[in-house]
């Protein structure tokens, strides 16, 4: 890349920053009310954690359906006009759930904002256009910072906001959202130049289609499955983090609030600061599969932890996970072509949104079982138990990709 070309894209690297964190800060905002907002009308805290969870799940079906039709329409006609279009529906989404009425009105919203948040698969595509393949996981650890900056700041200001109402932070939220939209609106230019874009077909563009790309390598298919076992497992957090923390460590919204931010820092030093030295020297390939064994063993702290103390100290580790992610997505994007970027990220979010349907109601199902007055499996921390179980599987699914691909590259054993 050029220098000119460079200072083109400068004011857009920030935008994609800045809006990745804005997006990410509002829809934190409303992690620690909503199952407080959901509470209002069921009265129960088990009720609530199966709505919880379904609720989130309806958010993913929506990325299921939509993340590849939009990841298809910004290879046919760039992404700008997608990345804002989808920011404008963000801020409307959470401007209708604070004013829902009932749970009914709630799941409208959710569905709204699943739509909506595909645009993130655009964002990935985007920087992909821009940043050479070697550079990539730099990049896309730098996006993950940005949502992890988001991600500090939005339940830190959710569960202030809180203090005067679950329906607050849903306006500050919206806010958010719009600034993004308008800030976009001026500074952004188009990453996808017209001689490198596909056109539309809807034979790529549904979910199904888009998940055929994924079978197009062998290693391709095998990092798919990695990515769908580390979105299944993240959902624990979403699901189980806020009715958790308050029933066993008695946290309110303002605890549940640091404890995510505290999570959230963490993971930006991690993929800000590390992920790039860490690759550097030991490759995309071992610092994925160290941040996902790493990870696996401090969502079994949280599950175990006795005390709050013991819960922070999980959060410490459990953010090492933040290894994983950047790498999975440079190695992935390294097997696919400039014009099918969009339609890759558009099939990683369709595999992260089956899992994001399946997750929610799993964890929802089990934490509902573990607690009440007469839980089938008398421990509330299970739901984290087998999280970590499940990011143990990743792991060595991806040793055991990784380990057949440099035999195939080396033709000597894998040490």
């Amino acid at each position: 890349m050029t220098a000119a070309v460079r200072a083109r894209y400068n004011p857009a690297l920030g935008f994609i920053f800045v809006t990745a964190f804005l997006d990410v800060m509002a829809m934190g905002i409303v992690i620690p009310v909503l199952p407080a907002l959901i509470f209002e009308f069921t009265g129960s805290n088990a009720e609530a954690g199966i709505y919880n969870g379904l609720f989130v799940a309806l958010w993913a079906g929506m990325q299921f359906i939509f993340s590849p039709v939009i990841g298809s329409l910004s290879d046919r006609y760039g992404r700008r006009p997608v990345i804002l279009i989808s920011a404008a529906g963000l801020a409307a989404d959470f401007a209708l759930m604070a004013l829902a009425p009932n749970l009914w009105w709630l799941a409208v919203g959710r569905i709204l904002g699943g739509l909506t948040s595909s645009s993130f698969t655009t964002a990935f595509a985007y920087m992909a256009d821009i940043t050479e393949p070697e550079k990539r996981s730099r990049a896309y650890g730098l996006i993950g910072a940005a949502f992890s900056g988001g991600f500090v700041a939005g339940p830190m200001v959710g569960g202030i906001l809180g203090e005067w109402g679950p329906r607050v932070p849903f306006w500050a939220a919206a806010g958010l959202a719009g600034l993004a939209f308008l800030y976009g609106l001026f500074v952004l230019p188009e990453s996808l130049p017209e001689d490198k874009r596909m056109a539309f077909s809807w034979t790529r563009a549904n979910p199904f289609g888009a998940l055929r790309l994924l079978r197009s390598h062998p290693e391709l298919s095998g990092l798919a499955i990695v990515n769908f076992l580390l979105y299944f497992a993240h959902h624990v957090f979403s699901v189980v983090f806020v009715l958790y923390a308050a029933l066993r460590y008695g946290w309110g919204t303002w605890e549940v609030g640091l404890g995510l931010a505290l999570w959230g820092v963490l993971d930006i030093l991690v993929q800000a600061v590390l992920v790039g030295p860490a690759v550097k020297r030991f490759g995309d390939r071992t610092v994925m599969v160290c941040g996902l064994i790493v990870g696996a063993v401090g969502l079994g702290l949280l599950g175990f932890a006795p005390t709050g103390a013991w819960f922070v100290a999980g959060i410490f580790v459990s953010a090492l996970w933040g290894f994983a992610m950047p790498t999975l997505q440079s190695l992935m994007t390294q097997r696919v072509s400039e014009q099918e970027q969009g339609q890759l990220q558009g099939a990683n979010m369709s595999v992260g949104s089956i899992a994001g349907v399946a997750s929610p109601l799993f964890f929802g199902f089990v934490y509902a079982n573990s607690v009440g007055a007469k839980p089938v499996i008398d421990h509330p921390g299970l739901s984290f138990f087998l999280a970590g179980a499940t990011l143990m599987a990743a792991a060595m699914l991806g040793w055991a990709v990784v380990r057949r691909e440099v035999r195939r590259e080396t033709k000597t054993p894998f040490t």
